[in-house]
């Protein structure tokens, strides 16, 4: 097993080229003391040989500006880490040699056997560059291979120089004489760490604080030398930084021809003048939004009809002919109708997650960040923040921890703060089943459905609410702190299907198995909450209804007496105990239930409410989750309980409420405490009740 990681500037390529050489063979960790992701996959370069590869994050730089691009440096200096690599494959966008060599003569020089991975050679073709890789590897001392991410060419020879740079044991010499910035400096380190090369004694001087392997002792006697031999961190790193540009430009101009090519009318610079415009790109943004939107609901509806009749079915199977217990409740009652609740929204889950990568793959997110930086200033956050807003809409976990890219203190904070406004792919399977019973399946024009144009609304109030407590905080937090942002726009370019199936293929896998996990055992122990009861009220329940209920049907009968024994059960007395609180905004004890029990993960509201109707259900209807909650009835009104007052109530408290353990705890770890979790838990909560309040009280 070889193990290998890619490293490489942003939109270089690093994780299209990972893809190609992983394939499906890959999956998603943590790297070990540290919450950042970490991509890393398995690949076969001959007969006998694996590559094991790891996806580190984009940076420009081994020295890094964010929390995230601490990884790479610490991989690369650790050899006791077990991702230690044998090798590294820098990859380099060829259009733009000379910023992206930056990092690799970087790394190159930590003594790591390192191979230049040139992809976008085609770009660079376009772009009138020439490169003489033979010239090129002579020059820097490395193996060149050229290769093209996008379609997978040149992979055998990346393996084949994979193998062979492998067993490179000879010391290359570094690319720039470091020692000559701090000859006493690295000198002392050296006596005391006499394995390190100049490059990674320099190192753990100038990264001091961001080296995290090291034992705090060890930490404390290198403060000492700097101190003593008065080491300046920043001057040094810019001085080194130059020195490395100038170096760099001198080696590649030997290696480059370049012919004079206009980019003035490039099909690029073309779209952004269209895309990017002050009026025309909100416009196309909104236009593109509505236009998913309304295809979600059009494209998923037979696909979910088909897995909710199809659970239906499953619960009467079982319920028929499994023999009758314990057993054949839990799972008929409690187990099918809480997957159920899962499984029905992958079609939707899916086609989200395939349209947010069909974006990023083309170049187009980028413009949505460059478009709503103009906006996002105005309210207090940074450019840097769009992102993480944007992540939000799959899941605030991972988005929340992207602000680590935010280098000012009240920006950060105030992102953190607001992202969870951001409808997640959690909050879609809420939305779908609401809209589905309270908003019409018609169109207006014959062009614009409903559904389609109310689930935008429930994401665009999401948004509108992020802002808005954005500025709000900018007024109350106070500090002189200034930030900036920057970013590339990558050109356009057609998604790499493979790239995309992979994505959507990994999202909904993960929504699956991580909200699977929680709905089940949540189901499981609902179905105890809601099989029994305290008290002679839920054990004397047949014979009290019959008493009180004369001259109905058997079926009728059974229906009383199961909706009597919820009533009394434990999971009932749970409901009833908090109902006063919620009866303002229309919600009874039953959706109190899955409001508790939702705090788990938002997504587990359907999966409560699929298991709390169909305790005590006739099975013999094999009636599927939308026909069971059309036909409840309110029991104040005696007509149906989800009318449109209730369901957009409910959407709208949904919309602003945390409604998720996992966000709170990620928000403990980011923030260092309990401040923020608690006034952000107190404050959505506080908005989302008020909210559905006047939404139920406007619309009954």
């Amino acid at each position: 097993m070889i193990k290998v990681a890619l490293v490489g500037n942003p939109n270089s390529g690093k994780s299209s080229l990972f893809n190609q050489l992983t394939g499906l063979n890959q999956k998603v960790g943590n790297f070990p003391g540290v919450t950042v992701d970490m991509k890393s996959g398995e690949a076969k370069v001959s007969g006998t040989s694996t590559i094991q590869l790891i996806d580190l994050p984009g940076t420009y730089s081994i020295y890094p500006r964010s929390l995230d691009e601490r990884v790479v440096i610490n991989l690369l200096t650790d050899e006791n880490h077990k991702d230690y690599p044998d090798v590294v494959v820098v990859v380099v966008d060829a259009s733009n040699l000379n910023r992206n060599l930056l990092l690799f003569s970087e790394v190159a020089d930590l003594g790591l056997p390192t191979i230049l991975a040139l992809n976008m050679v085609d770009m660079a073709d376009k772009a009138g560059i020439q490169i003489n890789t033979k010239k090129l590897s002579d020059l820097y001392s490395s193996p060149v291979v050229t290769i093209n991410a996008r379609v997978g060419s040149g992979l055998d020879e990346l393996k084949n120089a994979i193998i062979s740079a492998k067993d490179l044991k000879q010391p290359r010499e570094p690319l720039y004489p470091v020692k000559e910035l701090a000859p006493e400096l690295v000198q002392k380190l050296q006596e005391r760490y006499p394995e390190k090369s100049d490059y990674r004694a320099y190192q753990m001087a100038q990264q001091l604080n961001d080296i995290s392997y090291l034992p705090p002792d060890e930490k404390e006697w290198i403060a000492g030398v700097k101190a003593e031999y008065d080491f300046h961190d920043k001057q040094l790193k810019e001085q080194e930084t130059l020195d490395r540009l100038a170096i760099i430009k001198d080696k590649t101009g030997k290696a480059l021809s370049v012919s004079e090519v206009s980019f003035r009318d490039s099909m690029t610079d073309r779209l952004d003048r269209v895309f990017t415009h002050k009026v025309y790109g909100y416009a196309i943004f909104l236009a593109i939004l509505f236009l998913i939107f309304q295809t979600i609901f059009a494209w998923a509806e037979p696909f979910m009809d088909m897995i909710d009749e199809g659970f239906g079915w499953m619960s009467g199977w079982v319920h028929r002919y499994l023999p009758e217990g314990i057993l054949n409740d839990l799972v008929a009652e409690g187990i099918i109708p809480g997957l159920g609740g899962v499984i029905i929204f992958i079609p939707q889950i899916a086609l989200l997650f395939l349209f947010i990568a069909i974006l990023e793959e083309s170049g187009y997110m980028a413009r949505v960040v460059f478009l709503m930086d103009r906006i996002m200033i105005k309210f207090g956050l940074n450019g840097k923040s769009v992102v993480p807003l944007i992540s939000g809409m799959a899941c605030a976990i991972p988005a929340i921890m992207a602000t680590r890219t935010i280098d000012s203190w009240k920006d950060r904070v105030i992102t953190i703060f607001v992202t969870p406004f951001m409808s997640c792919s959690a909050r879609l399977p809420v939305y779908a089943i609401l809209i589905a019973l309270v908003v019409p399946d018609e169109y207006i024009f014959g062009l614009f459905n409903l559904q389609g144009m109310a689930l935008m609304g429930m994401y665009l109030l999401g948004f509108l609410m992020a802002i808005l407590s954005a500025y709000v905080m900018k007024k109350l937090l106070k500090t002189d702190e200034k930030s900036y942002f920057m970013m590339e726009l990558p050109i356009y370019r057609s998604p790499r299907w493979g790239n995309v199936g992979l994505t959507v293929l990994e999202k909904s896998k993960t929504f699956v198995f991580e909200a699977g996990k929680i709905i089940l055992a949540i189901s499981i122990v609902l179905w105890v909450l809601a099989s029994y009861g305290p008290g002679e009220n839920f054990e004397n329940a047949e014979s009290i209804v019959r008493e009180q209920e004369t001259g109905l049907t058997a079926k009728a009968m059974d229906d009383a007496i199961a909706a009597y024994q919820l009533e009394h059960s434990y999971a009932g007395v749970m409901g009833k105990w908090i109902e006063p609180v919620i009866k303002p905004l229309g919600y009874d004890w039953k959706i109190g239930i899955a409001l508790i029990t939702s705090f788990a993960a938002r997504e587990v509201f359907v999966g409560t409410i699929a298991t709390i109707y169909s305790v005590g259900s006739d099975f013999e209807d094999e009636g599927t989750i939308k026909s069971r909650l059309s036909a409840e009835i309110n029991p104040d009104t005696g007509g149906p309980m989800y009318t449109p007052a209730l369901g957009f109530s409910l959407m709208v408290f949904y919309v602003f409420a945390m409604q998720c353990m996992s966000t709170l705890a990620v928000v403990y770890r980011e923030t260092k405490g309990w401040k923020w979790p608690m006034l952000q838990l107190a404050y959505m909560t506080a908005v989302a009740y008020l909210s559905a309040f006047v939404v139920y009280q406007w619309l009954s």
